[in-house]
């Protein structure tokens, strides 16, 4: 699951996360729907202190949740190899999970908006415990039948997309606006502090038992579910600002309103910048890092396995760094800086010879996007309105999935074709178009939305 309310970016087996939330709306149907710059009332109006256990308990939630994800993610395909599938058939299942993911998350974010959040987070990450328990149970017994793993497994991704989908918003609901940095931060160093200890952990629980990771990954849901269960902010915007709709409604009504976010962020221009950034610096990264991969094909895994463990590191300090060091500054003055610091290092990446250097250079990639997203996100959180916020964020996190998605496919073609050097400086090249993109829209933006610093 790993994934409480984000837009993803960064780099393969791992995500730096963005989580929406919203301000104030009155929905009635598929018409417009007004934006405020401004989070909901009940978050400021929740004490300190109660404040401060909801959003441990949420970090919990997240990081333990993450931390299950990353050691069963990692050993997945070396059961399903264990048991004589071939890389195509790995690679279709994994296709298979992908596209259960992203078809139910719209629908599922609807009764989140709706004002069952905390219901549909709770009932998705029991059954996806249940899911990995008779994974677990499967592989332990030694008799795995192929139908049963994979029908378990597409159970828990499509309970993990309604999850993922209904957490949307939750920040902005617990914790008050000048907290937004902060609490983003530390939930995204929990997910890179997953990533970096996640498939360490899950291949030595996998040489003890195949078993166990899957068996970790189930008790990582429990948890996740008793810790949503045992928040006590309410995790639904007040009854006046949920979406209105009528109890008889055609599917065509039911279409648009599980839509309804996509209209938002064709008329809201901010979301239109995060949509498009997010989705092409998350494809370029993976990109990227696929390319040092065939770059470093003569090294084994060790190469590969370097390269990740220090961006994951960066990462993990980018997170914890991304508040002081973006401070108050305008989210759109943080966006285009960080999009041309990105520039240089992904282009230096041409000239690399070994791991180290493939890795430092990567590291620092990943050391600056946290920047450019914990002030991005905070912003958003700023202008999404309370009825959209899951179906808001469920459009923004399945444009990046995609556009990721499709990267590694891109990248090998293109490195067949062109070589690994030229690959790379071909995505150094569109990230200067990124940059030049962010640079040229964030004047008009601020402009319009008179910005000012969170």
């Amino acid at each position: 699951m790993a994934s409480h309310g984000t837009a993803h970016i960064g780099t393969p087996g791992g995500r730096l996360t963005a989580r929406l939330t919203p301000g104030v709306t009155r929905e009635t149907g598929p018409g417009p729907y007004p934006v405020t710059g401004s989070a909901p009332a009940a978050a400021s109006a929740v004490p300190p202190a109660q404040v401060r256990r909801d959003m441990r308990l949420f970090w919990c939630a997240g990081t333990c949740d993450a931390l299950g994800s990353q050691m069963s993610g990692l050993v997945l395909p070396l059961l399903l190899l264990s048991l004589g599938q071939t890389p195509a058939e790995v690679g279709a299942v994994a296709g298979l999970c992908a596209a259960a993911t992203l078809v139910l998350g719209p629908f599922a974010a609807v009764p989140a908006d709706r004002g069952a959040r905390k219901q549909v987070m709770v009932g998705a990450a029991l059954v996806s415990a249940a899911a990995m328990t008779g994974v677990a149970l499967a592989v332990r017994s030694g008799a795995v039948p192929l139908a049963v793993l994979i029908g378990a497994v597409l159970v828990e991704r499509s309970a993990t997309s309604c999850y993922e989908a209904a957490s949307l918003g939750t920040v902005a609901l617990v914790c008050p606006p000048e907290q937004h940095r902060r609490v983003l931060s530390r939930l995204q160093a929990g997910e890179r502090g997953a990533l970096v200890l996640g498939p360490a952990l899950g291949g030595m629980l996998f040489q003890a038992g195949r078993w166990l990771p899957f068996l970790a990954d189930a008790l990582s849901y429990a948890v996740a579910a008793g810790c949503i269960r045992a928040l006590r902010t309410e995790l639904s915007p007040p009854r006046e600002q949920r979406p209105a709709g009528s109890p008889r409604r055609t599917w065509r009504a039911a279409a648009a309103e599980a839509g309804a976010g996509v209209a938002l962020i064709r008329r809201e221009p901010l979301l239109r910048l995060a949509l498009g950034w997010l989705s092409a610096v998350n494809a370029l990264l993976v990109a990227l890092y696929y390319t040092t991969v065939f770059a470093l094909q003569g090294s084994g895994a060790a190469g590969p396995g370097l390269v990740l463990a220090l961006a994951g590191a960066a990462g993990l300090a980018g997170a914890l760094l991304a508040p002081r060091l973006a401070g108050r500054r305008s989210p759109t003055r943080v966006l285009v800086a960080v999009s041309w610091l990105m520039v240089p290092p992904a282009a230096a990446l041409a000239a690399a010879r070994d791991a180290w250097q493939f890795g430092l250079l990567f590291g620092l990639l990943c050391l600056l996007t946290p920047l450019a997203t914990v002030a991005l996100q905070a912003r958003i959180i700023q202008v999404t309105p309370p009825g959209l916020q899951a179906r808001t964020g469920t459009v923004l996190a399945t444009a990046s999935g995609a556009a990721a998605a499709l990267a590694p496919a891109l990248a090998g073609l293109a490195a067949d074709r062109a070589g690994p050097a030229t690959t790379l400086v071909g995505c150094a090249v569109l990230l200067a178009a990124v940059a030049l993109h962010a640079t040229w829209a964030a004047p008009a933006l601020t402009r319009r939305t008179e910005e000012e610093p969170v």
